[in-house]
């Protein structure tokens, strides 16, 4: 007797005699219907028990939750909602479930009571299609990579270096917490901790990915990234994975035109691959704009917005350009941002992008030429002495999506700009030395998995799109 996948007896077109599944009760309806899923597909699938004939003890044993290995006949549905089901010969109860103790019952939980319960959120319909969502995102983007001659480069986690510049790390150190080491200063000693200097965990593996595209040509991380940010939002987290590709010899038209193709094709490839998913999470969606005010719902479906991306051309405007777009708006002349827009050199909020792409251009926009004091100091310094090559890659109802730039490859340039913002130069000397042997334009970009997730799924918690968050307060499980 062949085992299969409830996913693979779904997709049978032909009954068959005898076959054997393994899965989880979602319900169980008048001693006779098994509806079981094992996460290979959105779908249940239906098994028909005979009652009469089966023992009653056993049949108590089929509740919410209960692990069941189960034998019969695939045959043609008589009921409606499904095209197969399985009159069930014998079954085995692998594991039980308490049906009064079980969390995941059959009915609408709150997403905060999911999290409280993350073990098990994936045994819903929704947690387990964000989950699958994010396994073929994952799969995609290394598929994308692997096919456009690209080396997968595993950056370090541990890292001595702020690749951000920003601070906010989490260190790393065996020293005693009550009494470490002093040196002539009254400061701490990192010389006598486990790596004989002060380390962190990694924000970024951006720097040492140029190292090796400044040897293997094309390469790219994915991996895990953290920051010490005390941002409880439902934007940030603690611990999130990043993709960030880096490029020798390509300039920031290049990179541009690299970030708009990769995006293009692993949204396509998630929807041509996962459709079931994406049009479950597209109607939860929808019945929850209908919860909302007019004025707040979205004007696009789920779908629509991946088509959105998929079908358009990326609209490429200058960051002075659209600062005056935005001046002029009427969002802005009324009052209407939260955040108006006076002045050229102010940072954009999500509100001004997604006005860029929903309402002026109506189609994802990237950024570009930003001013060099609102950018990291390694981007490059264009002629004007006061932009930086940098771009922002912006969507409908998520605003940023993407971040990058045309590295600094002049040694002088970078070190002064290392000099102005106070970067010890014996901190990143090797990133300075690929300045010195063989330095070349360069570029690369970053993109939080966790936000390309949510764009995917409708989801607007960042907590809800991967397995375990980590934030402030909170290390559950």
């Amino acid at each position: 007797m062949q085992s299969y996948s409830v996913s693979e007896l779904l997709n049978q077109e032909n009954q068959l005699p005898e076959v054997e599944v393994k899965g989880w009760v979602r319900t169980f309806r008048a001693n006779r219907f098994i509806a079981l899923n094992d996460g290979s597909t959105l779908k249940n699938i239906q098994c028909v028990v005979d009652f009469e004939n089966t023992d009653e003890n056993l049949l108590k044993r089929i509740t919410t939750g209960a692990a069941l290995h189960i034998k019969g006949e695939l045959v043609k549905s008589q009921g409606k909602g499904q095209n197969v089901e399985i009159l069930v010969s014998s079954f085995e109860v692998l594991g039980d479930s308490d049906p009064e103790k079980f969390p995941i019952q059959p009915k609408k939980h709150s997403f905060e009571f999911l999290r409280e319960n993350a073990h098990l959120r994936t045994r819903t319909n929704t947690f387990s299609a964000i989950m699958r969502l994010r396994s073929t995102l994952s799969y995609a983007i290394h598929k994308y990579f692997n096919e456009n001659g690209f080396y997968y480069m595993h950056t370090p986690i541990i890292t001595g270096s702020d690749a951000e510049g920003a601070g906010e790390m989490f260190k790393v150190t065996k020293l005693d917490a009550k009494n470490p080491p002093l040196n002539g200063g009254g400061k701490i000693d990192y010389s006598k901790d486990f790596f004989g200097k002060e380390t962190n965990l990694t924000v970024s593996g951006q720097l040492e990915a140029e190292t090796y595209a400044m040897s293997l040509g094309k390469v790219y991380t994915f991996g895990p990234t953290f920051r010490a940010e005390n941002s409880n939002t439902s934007r940030h987290l603690s611990e999130f994975w990043m993709i960030e590709p880096e490029v020798a010899f390509m300039d920031l038209p290049g990179n541009m035109d690299l970030a708009e193709d990769f995006l293009k094709y692993v949204l396509n490839y998630i929807l041509e691959h996962n459709k079931d998913d994406l049009d479950f999470l597209e109607q939860r969606l929808i019945n929850e704009e209908k919860t909302k005010p007019q004025a707040e719902r979205s004007e696009m479906t789920l779908i629509e917005k991946l088509r959105f991306v998929v079908d358009n051309n990326f609209k490429r405007v200058s960051y002075t350009e659209a600062i005056e777009i935005l001046r002029n708006s009427k969002p802005n002349k009324k009052r209407k941002f939260k955040f108006p827009i006076n002045e050229w050199g102010c940072d954009l909020q999500s509100e001004h992008e997604r006005f860029l792409v929903e309402k002026h251009f109506k189609c994802p926009v990237i950024l570009f030429d930003y001013p060099a004091n609102i950018k990291a100091f390694y981007m490059r310094l264009n002629e004007d002495g006061k932009t930086v090559r940098a771009m922002d890659i912006l969507f409908p109802g998520i605003g940023e999506m993407v971040g990058g730039s045309q590295r600094e490859e002049r040694l002088e340039v970078l070190k002064e700009k290392m000099a102005a913002l106070d970067i010890c130069e014996e901190e990143l000397w090797w990133y300075l030395d690929l300045r010195k042997y063989g330095t070349a334009v360069h570029s690369g970009f970053g993109l939080g998995f966790e936000r390309l997730v949510m764009f995917v799924t409708g989801m607007s918690n960042i907590r809800d799109v991967i397995p375990y968050p980590r934030t402030p307060q909170n290390a559950e499980f």
